[in-house]
């Protein structure tokens, strides 16, 4: 005759946003041997790294971007500089073609003298024109009339031609004298666009892009992409964390912006860091958004960093903190279910420490290490219960011999089966 296997589960998960929410799996199926119970554990460690907060990957950008267009009826002579270099403001960035300019510009030249020449003879010809008039027959005066207010028209013309010569080739000087681009702040080559007439269209933009482009340097923000299933993550005016790559000491603090919906990015690779460090690469639409950084001291242009949401629990003590769903008897003498070398479990005495409200738990000052493995508390736990780390997927099935020992938690069968034409809930339903 087969024995009934009794096993016990208490489950509590910690969510990123600091709620705890504990489940409890009760399950006993049919298996040979003697009646057996375990009681599931899991990590002190694991509730004080957080396991859960997502993390995203973000770069370092300029706050403020300098972008320079090309004269599209100017060929370059010469680029000065290369993307990375940095600049200061002033620097020669490139230099402007002025062969043309300078054919124009004596041409230009040539045309204002003609103009002078020909105002030079016009009123010539006007006063002449006037002398001759004065000792003409009355019936020819009509005749100097017409002729001299021709000339007159005539010189205006040439007035006018010249002061447009002059006005052509100040712009002509101008621009050889300005041949040479120079930058207009300290900061970095981030792009140069060599194409054939600097027209490159950038279809998320849906304008030309830049001949070239410099990013300020000092002032920093942090630049990353959501996806459709992190969207949500992402709210405007919430307070952010940056942490460095390479120094897990190193934080930043800033405040999110809006994702900027408008300009999505398909089809790109985005990383993001969970619970444990482990990376993974997800691939789908992503939008940008940005972190306005209240300082950006000690961060690098270009600088890879991972952005995650500032939960507040970065300024509270050091040490260890455990949810408080998993400490009995929290107003007289605390104490845990912990797992005792030997695998089974064991109570222990606790001393509380701070409480933190928001995330739900206490600051263990004493009875308690980070590499202790903890049971949720349950009213019929007793120490010598083996243990363990475990939980599959049989665990988390119901079969029909299900054991539940709290009056408060049992659910009568006959309660459990739907009347005629009437569907079972989802949450009571016990298959």
């Amino acid at each position: 005759m087969q024995k009934k296997q009794k096993i016990i589960i208490g489950v509590c998960t910690v969510l990123c946003v600091g709620v705890v929410g504990a489940g409890i799996f009760f399950v006993g199926h049919k298996d040979k041997g003697k009646k057996e119970e375990l009681a599931y554990v899991m990590s002190v460690s694991s509730m004080n790294d957080m396991a859960g907060i997502q993390k995203l990957a973000g770069v370092v950008e300029s706050q403020k971007t300098l972008d320079i267009q090309k004269d599209a009826e100017r060929e370059i002579k010469e680029i000065l500089v290369k993307v990375g270099d940095e600049v200061e403001a002033g620097t020669s960035l490139f230099i402007y073609d002025t062969t043309k300019l300078e054919a124009d510009l004596q041409q230009s030249n040539l045309d204002l003298e003609r103009a002078e020449n020909d105002m030079e003879n016009q009123k010539a010809q006007i006063a002449q024109l006037e002398k001759e008039k004065k000792n003409a027959p009355e019936k020819e005066k009509l005749s100097y009339t017409t002729q001299i207010q021709s000339a007159q028209m005539d010189l205006k013309k040439s007035e006018y031609e010249k002061k447009a010569k002059e006005v052509e080739m100040n712009r002509l000087k101008t621009q050889i004298e300005n041949s040479t681009v120079t930058s207009e702040m300290k900061g970095v080559v981030k792009s140069i666009n060599n194409s054939e007439g600097g027209e490159n269209f950038n279809p998320y933009e849906g304008s030309q892009q830049a001949f070239m482009t410099i990013l300020a340097t000092g002032e920093y923000r942090i630049k990353g992409k959501v996806n459709e299933q992190n969207i949500a993550q992402i709210v405007e005016g919430n307070p952010a964390i940056i942490r460095s790559r390479v120094d897990k000491d190193a934080i930043w603090r800033g405040t999110y912006t809006a994702v900027d919906t408008k300009n999505p990015n398909n089809n790109n690779n985005n990383s993001m860091m969970f619970g444990g460090g482990q990376e993974q690469q997800m691939t789908s639409t992503s939008y940008p958004f940005y972190v306005e950084l209240e300082s950006s001291e000690g961060l690098l242009l270009g600088q890879h960093v991972y952005i995650e949401q500032d939960t507040g629990v970065e300024e509270r003590e050091a040490g260890i903190w455990l949810d408080e769903a998993f400490i009995a008897d929290v107003d007289k003498k605390p104490y845990v279910w912990v797992e005792s070398k030997k695998g089974e479990l064991e109570k222990r005495t606790v001393v509380l420490g701070t409480h933190d409200e928001n995330m739900m738990q206490y600051r263990i000052e004493s009875g308690l290490k980070s590499s202790d493995y903890v049971a949720f508390p349950q009213e019929f736990f007793k120490e010598g219960i083996k243990t363990t780390h475990e939980m599959t997927e049989e665990m988390m099935e119901t079969p029909e011999d299900t054991v539940i020992p709290e009056e408060d938690m049992e659910i009568p069968q006959e309660d459990m089966m739907p009347e005629e034409g009437e569907e079972l809930e989802s949450e009571g339903a016990v298959e």
